[in-house]
């Protein structure tokens, strides 16, 4: 997780808020905004955007797309948990907001449910198939962009899917999404096609594992090292 940064605030022209959602919309090339608590600059897909709701409570905008004044935290539960965090907001907002009880939390639930979306999607245009032999053959065939593992796959089934093909993009996700998009009583490896929709995935996965609560492995690392020894 992401160290809070308590020095000296550099001098940047990247704002931390926006008044317009457009302008820092999710995959806009070359944007970039700063988080409000350790005023690193980031591309918006690294972080977080809020905007004040209704009863002038703080909303996740995940997709940062919301109207109203837009203000960034980086994808981090260290951050969003801070004091400093809830300081930021009624100061960027120049009013006196409420910020829900476990904001990180409903943040990693949001992310779950934009990565489900993300593969349900894919299901439907047929971009991505699911099950260990289809995978292998994605795999193997080189259509695949982004391989999907559950939390509790085998290390050692998966070493054998990714044989030779160490530099895909691996994500790991709670055993729900899969099941869920797949609809099925179990469901382990997933491969998603290259395209726009494996680098939201990508996307999503990076901010998802910075906030979740529970660090997810990374077997594609524990595999790397293994072969380096």
């Amino acid at each position: 997780m992401e160290k809070l940064n308590t020095g000296s605030r550099p001098t940047t022209d990247v704002s931390d808020t926006d008044n317009n959602p457009a302008r820092g919309a999710l995959g806009r090339r070359n944007s970039e905004r700063r988080c409000m608590v350790t005023r690193e600059k980031k591309p918006p897909e690294h972080l977080i955007r809020f905007v004040v709701g209704p009863n002038s409570q703080i909303v996740p905008d995940l997709a940062a797309k919301l109207p109203g004044r837009g203000m960034w935290l980086s994808a981090s539960r260290d951050v969003l948990d801070s004091p400093r965090a809830q300081q930021s907001f009624s100061r960027e907002a120049k009013e006196k907001v409420s910020v829900p009880d476990c904001l990180a939390d409903l943040v990693e639930k949001g992310l779950v449910q934009r990565m489900l979306d993300c593969i349900s999607l894919a299901r439907r245009a047929g971009q991505v198939v699911c099950g260990f032999q289809k995978s292998r053959e994605w795999i193997t065939s080189g259509k695949g962009g982004v391989v999907i593992r559950s939390e509790h796959a085998s290390l050692d089934e998966f070493a054998r899917l990714m044989s030779g093909r160490r530099s895909l993009s691996v994500v790991t996700v709670p055993e729900r999404i899969l099941v869920s998009a797949f609809s099925r009583d179990r469901a382990v490896y997933a491969v998603m096609a290259q395209g726009a929709l494996a680098h939201r995935l990508i996307a999503e996965y990076e901010r998802f594992s910075g906030v979740a609560k529970s660090l997810l492995p990374d077997p594609a690392r524990v595999i790397k090292e293994q072969a380096e020894l």
